[in-house]
């Protein structure tokens, strides 16, 4: 909006300042280094107001550490033509079995996918397939990385959904991280 102080920061800017801030289906992954988290978490923490939270959506820690295969996830999403018929599916895959995971870095190499499936076959790209870093975080890194950029966590869910506890070995399949401006 063109009020930004010449560092970007716009802190001083009273209309510019928020309640809350979302980080949400494991977006926040895609920051591998810890320096970004930390460049993204103050730039955050300069538009909310004192108290102002960041709610952070991630894979449960469970997945890091675990001695099984990366979790696959997938949906499809249906098509519809001009004239709102069914025009075939849209299949989106993240993992897959060969996705190499660096323990150091705690970053995974994830295999994404689009297909389209039940269409007409004709010369245009069919299927799309890439491999996106994507990081893995703890709570306690994510509890340290957050103190840096001025924040506490007093909460941390298993769920988006209400009363799931990150400890719940069989409801928790998030961490979800409520992060307070100091």
């Amino acid at each position: 909006d063109g009020d930004d102080d010449e560092d970007g920061d716009n802190s001083g800017n009273a209309n510019n300042l928020f309640d809350s801030a979302w980080i949400l289906l494991g977006s926040l992954q895609h920051l591998t280094r810890n320096e970004e988290v930390v460049q993204c978490f103050s730039r955050i923490h300069s538009l909310l107001r004192t108290g102002g939270t960041i709610v952070v959506e991630l894979p449960h820690p469970r997945e890091t550490f675990s001695m099984i295969d990366c979790t696959r996830n997938y949906w499809n999403v249906p098509l519809e033509d001009e004239s709102e018929a069914d025009s075939g599916e849209l299949q989106i895959v993240w993992g897959d079995d060969d996705d190499e995971f660096d323990p150091i870095t705690q970053v995974r190499q994830l295999t994404i996918e689009m297909k389209l499936t039940n269409v007409e076959e004709t010369e245009d790209i069919q299927s799309v397939r890439g491999i996106v870093p994507t990081r893995l975080f703890t709570a306690q890194e994510l509890n340290a990385i957050a103190a840096l950029a001025g924040f506490r966590i007093p909460a941390m869910f298993g769920a988006l959904e209400d009363g799931v506890s990150v400890s719940d070995e069989d409801a928790a399949f998030r961490m979800v991280c409520v992060l307070q401006k100091q």
